[in-house]
């Protein structure tokens, strides 16, 4: 059976959003929508972060195997496509789900739907994955977790 370190996955994931998010906020200036460009480069550094957060918790959540898998899948999915759709927003000028960053600007609409859909799905992924975690949370920590072991006082 083939283990898989989701922590490390998770870690590496999260800084590598965080390197192509730095890396965007180089483009700016450059975007069609430079206020949409920014917020997909501060969009990527936080979900990096989130990811990284993630990866230094795994080992306290309370998830089987099965939901352990789905919850790094959507997580991943929902992370990258935010800073995915979000600086494809720039790019093609998009504003009718982000009227704000937008200054209310509209684009073709094949457009405003490609990037909606990618807004509504990363959104799904992300309320379905989070839940999963706050629910895997809820029970009080085992007595048997590690970090909750070392951590105990010992008597002398």
């Amino acid at each position: 059976m083939i283990t898989v370190d989701r922590s490390r996955t998770l870690m590496f994931a999260g800084f590598l959003l965080f390197l192509l998010s730095l890396a965007t906020g180089l483009l700016i200036g450059l975007l069609p929508s430079p206020r949409l460009a920014l917020g997909a480069h501060i969009t990527g550094l936080m979900n990096g972060m989130f990811l990284v957060v993630l990866a230094l918790a795994w080992d306290r959540l309370r998830l089987s195997a099965r939901a352990g898998s789905w919850v790094v899948r959507l997580l991943l999915f929902g992370a990258y496509a935010n800073w995915g759709f979000s600086l494809l927003a720039a790019f093609l000028g998009t504003g009718k789900l982000t009227p704000i960053a937008s200054s209310g600007q509209i684009a073709d609409p094949w457009k405003e739907a490609l990037v909606g859909a990618g807004l509504v799905s990363l959104a799904v992924c992300m309320l379905t994955g989070v839940g999963l975690i706050v629910w895997s949370l809820r029970k009080p920590a085992s007595t048997e977790e590690p970090a909750l072991r070392e951590a105990r006082p010992r008597a002398v």
